[in-house]
């Protein structure tokens, strides 16, 4: 899937069939629903899932936790802005 075509697909009733939990999980948060986010991130268990999840914490304003999950990820903590931040790791893990 391309990186317009995931985002453009936040304006349906659910993701689209197939996709990674981390990326479900960006898409839960992009439509506002962080617990169902977090809960894709805790179904997985990689650097992609620790990244996504370092992301939804960074979101909740939760840095400390974020630091780890960054850590996990095998990534520096981000300074972006959140939006942008949603976009690098939709890409990364769109591939």
């Amino acid at each position: 899937m391309q990186f317009e075509a995931f985002k453009s697909s936040v304006s349906g009733a659910a993701p689209p069939h197939g996709i990674s939990l981390p990326l479900q999980a960006l898409w839960w948060q992009a439509k506002g629903d962080w617990h169902q986010a977090h809960r894709c991130c805790q179904d997985s268990h990689d650097e992609g899932g620790a990244w996504a999840h370092a992301y939804l914490h960074r979101v909740e304003g939760d840095q400390r936790n974020a630091g780890g999950w960054y850590q996990r990820a095998g990534k520096t903590p981000s300074t972006a802005t959140l939006d942008q931040e949603w976009d690098e790791i939709a890409k990364a893990l769109l591939g």
